[in-house]
């Protein structure tokens, strides 16, 4: 994995901890910790380091904490956490909504909903119809604005579920850590695809065109922005203009298989996005349909805002890079992202771009179909957010694991070794126990 850019080195006067944070840091993103071999090796070391100064390490236990415990049934209890809050996003109300409650319900938790109130359609049937099928002692609607969710925030929840940008993410958890409530956020960001010369251009344009601009591009993990190389930038634009047509018609605005931007003020904030690089497809715009054309953008300089901020609407810029090493140096020096996509016939192209960058999820040569696998999670890593849903994952993240051990009442004299006072033959059968993985720790 290519360093991102972290910045100046650390200053002649930085204290111990800003100089090694830094130094394994920049060995992490060197990608020293990757190969499995190297994983081993030091696993092999760590076994090494407690075997030679057993001793040592016994000797220093009994003087810090006078220590040490086997034989019983242990497992892990599957738990509700208690009283669930899942803040749903306007892009997919409906099933942003019902997928993590399913979990939630799954896992035997009560729920409150607060759905988006920008949907404001879809928030009047979810607030008028679900609590009449739903138990409503155990699950309720809630609705309101940023001032609602922010007083509803100030109360105590037992777990929150928020999809939604990551700057109100921020706020959803500072408001979490004031009861050390735990969360999982499904963010955003900007999510890179990166295609090679070799592909053929007119799949890719296929592809990328249908997972950019499905649901007027208003879709977490759609393509924010393609890298390529010039030449292939050339054979793209064409390609793309192509698989608009197909898809939309020569009048895309007509098409009734191309969405609307959800409301005035995200259609303002793409219509400004318009007027970076320079439009080679689409561009048009009509702010009393609130529709975006199918927009293809070149040209664009990595300082602009349609490269600053997630832009969650029907437009693509395509960024210059001259080679895969310099796409993953870009890719690494930016914020994590939600997903990343990779097109080549190289399989070796996709494989390095995978393992060499950091993502939530990851596409070689398609979009984000993935979404569909039940066996497959959907969560984000750093700024992208945190925690992971769907299918199985679902039930897992609203679920306390509990590690619970059970043992007989009776059988009092097998006790006795592990009660002081402690003579060598104690220490040695303790000893022995403690080493043998196939036996419980007391």
């Amino acid at each position: 994995m290519s360093a991102p850019d972290t910045g100046s080195e650390p200053s002649p006067g930085a204290g111990p901890f800003e100089t090694t944070l830094h130094r394994l840091r920049e060995t992490f993103y060197a990608g020293r910790t990757r190969p499995a071999e190297f994983r081993t090796a030091q696993l092999q070391r760590l076994g090494r380091f407690l075997q030679d100064n057993k001793q040592l390490l016994q000797d220093a236990l009994t003087k810090d904490l006078g220590k040490l415990t086997k034989l019983s049934s242990a497992f892990i209890r599957k738990e509700p956490f208690g009283l669930v809050l899942i803040i749903g996003p306007w892009n997919y109300p409906l099933n942003l909504m019902i997928t993590p409650l399913v979990g939630a319900i799954a896992a035997g938790n009560c729920v409150v909903l607060k759905p988006s109130e920008i949907s404001k359609n879809t928030e009047k049937v979810l607030a008028e119809l679900l609590p009449q099928y739903l138990d409503q002692s155990c699950f309720a609607v809630m609705l309101g604005g940023p001032e609602e969710t922010g007083q509803l925030l100030k109360h105590k929840f037992d777990y929150i579920f928020f999809t939604g940008s990551p700057r109100v993410g921020k706020i959803v958890m500072a408001a979490a850590t004031e009861h050390l409530t735990p969360v999982t956020l499904e963010l955003g960001g900007k999510n890179p695809c990166y295609v090679d010369d070799n592909c053929d251009p007119q799949t890719v344009a296929n592809r990328v065109a249908w997972f950019r601009y499905f649901n007027a591009g208003q879709t977490c993990v759609a393509p924010d922005y393609v890298l390529c190389s010039q030449e292939m930038q050339e054979r793209l634009v064409p390609a793309l203009q192509n698989a608009i047509t197909r898809f939309y018609g020569d009048n895309p605005q007509t098409s009734p298989n191309l969405g609307r931007i959800i409301n005035q003020k995200h259609f303002k904030r793409l219509q400004g996005l318009l007027g970076c690089g320079r439009v080679v497809i689409g561009g048009q715009s009509d702010e009393g349909e609130r529709y975006i054309a199918p927009t293809v953008l070149v040209d664009v300089q990595e300082t602009e805002p349609v490269m600053q901020e997630e832009i969650f609407g029907p437009i693509l810029p395509l960024v210059t890079v001259g080679s895969l090493d310099e796409a993953i140096e870009f890719i690494n020096r930016r914020e994590k992202p939600l997903a990343l996509y990779a097109f080549s016939n190289n399989s070796q192209v996709v494989n390095q771009m995978l393992e060499r960058t950091s993502s939530g999820g990851f596409g070689g040569n398609d979009g984000f179909l993935y979404l569909t696998l039940p066996a497959l999670p959907l969560g984000g890593i750093g700024n992208s957010g945190m925690g992971r849903y769907h299918g199985k994952f679902s039930f897992d993240t609203f679920s306390h694991q509990r590690a619970c051990l059970l043992r007989s009442p009776g059988m009092e004299k097998l006790n006795e070794l592990r009660y002081p006072p402690y003579g060598s033959w104690n220490q040695q059968l303790i000893s022995w126990a403690m080493g043998s993985q196939s036996c419980t720790l007391l």
